[in-house]
């Protein structure tokens, strides 16, 4: 039975994400549909992107992932069905695929081309389900479109190193459901630019001259309750995708506030890593 997962900006008050469903169980009763988000912020890639990146490979070898951000076709914006990790993704050509690009090649790349067949202007429903449909019957991806190899960049993607290879200089990617801040910046990166040397993190005027392990290592469970929180409240981790993160412990954006709300740290921010010289 295929899996054909949905990741879009659509939000739960419209009727967007309830039709594009309808549409699939039309053509495939029996299909399984799994939502991965409807709250992606509206046109954002990046934060699309990470979602995607981290929640796709927990699902079987051929599952069909619709991703439906900043999706209008426009001269500047292909439509694109990609076969990677043996995985099938459907989506604008806008950078979302780059950031799993970066890290895994494409087994295929076709440009959608079926769009002379099919009259829209809501190209999720009626083009990227055509597709999922399509490759979920078992169809190949020649048949929809002509093969690329072509895929959008993201800008600033990549963190920028100075010369001397002792600074660091990412930005804020993404802004989980905890207000906890993802950096463009991966452990891999951090270590192989850092060779073991000490290091302080700046954003903003907050500074970090320590990752923790995991978010609870930043509290001192040995003092009382009431004072735990004076100092290490806010804390740097390497979140469980790879990714640095600046967040605050047990952080509710209702209450006590979070490393967005309190640091006031906002996508595209930058966040500084200073290594020693010596």
């Amino acid at each position: 039975m295929a899996i054909i997962t949905l990741t879009t900006d659509f939000g739960e008050k419209d009727h967007f994400a309830g039709a594009i469903k309808g549409a699939i169980y039309s053509e495939l009763p029996d299909v399984r549909i799994v939502d991965i988000s409807h709250m992606v912020s509206p046109f954002n890639v990046p934060e699309a992107a990470y979602i995607i990146q981290n929640a796709y490979n927990s699902f079987p070898k051929g599952t069909i992932h619709v991703i439906g951000i900043d999706s209008e076709l426009n001269p500047e914006n292909k439509h694109i069905a990609v076969m990677l990790d043996d995985h099938y993704f459907i989506c604008a050509n806008n950078g979302i695929m780059s950031m799993i690009c970066s890290e895994i090649a494409p087994q295929k790349i076709v440009e959608i081309n079926i769009h002379d067949r099919v009259a829209t202007s809501f190209p999720v429903l009626d083009v990227f389900v055509n597709v999922a449909c399509h490759i979920a019957r078992g169809g190949t991806l020649e048949v929809i479109g002509k093969i690329t190899d072509i895929i959008k960049p993201i800008k600033n993607l990549i963190p920028f190193v100075n010369d001397e290879k002792h600074q660091i200089i990412g930005s804020v990617i993404y802004i989980d459901n905890y207000g906890n801040v993802i950096t463009n910046i991966k452990r891999q990166f951090f270590e192989r630019i850092g060779k073991g040397r000490r290091y302080e993190i700046s954003a903003r005027s907050y500074k970090f001259k320590e990752i923790f392990d995991k978010y609870s290592d930043a509290i001192n469970f040995k003092i009382p309750e009431e004072k735990r929180y004076d100092d290490g409240k806010r804390l740097v981790v390497f979140n469980s995708s790879g990714y640095l993160e600046i967040a605050v412990y047990k952080s509710n954006n209702e209450n006590v506030g979070s490393a967005s709300t309190l640091m006031g740290l906002k996508v595209r921010d930058t966040v500084t890593i200073n290594f020693s010289k010596t």
